[in-house]
Formats: structure tokens, sequence, C-alpha cells
């Protein structure tokens, strides 16, 4: 008995030093969060729909159910918004969301832009929820890669 308040004892006080991090309920139960932008495109920028589609934001839902995203919203830091339509996305799954033009289908939702969104150098991206509330962030500040993992 003495050995297992001993090691409940140590757990405690190294979790108060902050050395442990047990997750918080919601990140236990997952979220809907960025997951990558791929914020250069392969080759020049031409402006084509090719080259517009290959620029592209994921969003990732780790939640346990299909989350509803009417109405939820990602922008850069110079404002450029797209705002989800009727759309669920279903539990463990991810959505690109492409820049250019191209018909919604399940994996893929088009911004029907004729123009680049996201810097090639730096940006932030944000993910808000139909009432305003940010739910994720994400940033880059790099010419050496073309994408960012969030």
């Amino acid at each position: 008995m003495l050995r297992i308040r001993s090691i409940a004892a140590a757990t405690a006080a190294v979790a108060a030093m902050g050395i442990v991090s047990m997750p918080t309920p919601a990140q236990a139960a997952g979220s809907v969060h960025l997951a990558k932008i791929y914020y250069d495109s392969p080759g020049t920028d031409s402006r084509s729909n090719a080259s517009l589609n290959a620029e592209y934001v994921q969003v990732r839902n780790t939640t346990n159910a299909a989350v509803n995203l009417r109405g939820w919203t990602v922008t850069d830091a110079a404002g450029h918004k797209y705002t989800f339509g009727s759309y669920s996305l279903g539990r463990g799954k991810t959505v690109t969301i492409r820049t250019g033009q191209g018909s919604n289908t399940s994996a893929n939702l088009y911004q029907q832009r004729r123009a680049y969104v996201w810097n090639n150098d730096r940006d932030t991206a944000t993910l808000k929820k139909a009432n305003g509330t940010r739910v994720d962030t994400c940033s880059y500040n790099s010419t050496r890669v073309d994408y960012v993992t969030c």
C-alpha cells in the first residue's frame, strides 16, 4: 500500500510542476481543426484553374460524430473568406477547400475564385463557427516549403 501511495504522490508532484500534461476533455474527445495549408501551388503562379486548385486548406474532424459546418468560415489575414454552405464533415474525415473553380464533392469544396488567396511567404488561416467563435488558427512564415501542417 505504501508503494501505491508513493507512486500516486510522485505523479501528483510531477503534474504540479507542469511536466505531465493531461489532455483536456475537449482534446480527448477530438476537434474540428485546420489540418494543412498548401499555400504555394507547384510550378509558376499562372492563375490557371489547375494552379489555383493546387492551393488549398484542409479541415479535419477528429471527433466521434459528424459536424455540420453550415455557416462556418475559413479566412486569411487579408480577409478573404470562404463560408461553408450546407456541409456535414463526417467523423474522422478531412475536407479540402480549393481556391479555384470546380464542382463540390464530399472530399473537395471549391471557393470559385480566379485569383490566389494564400500568400506564398506568410499568412494566417482562421477557422470560425457560424456564430463567430474562433475554433482554430494556423500560421506560416516560410518560402522554403510550399505547405504547412497545422
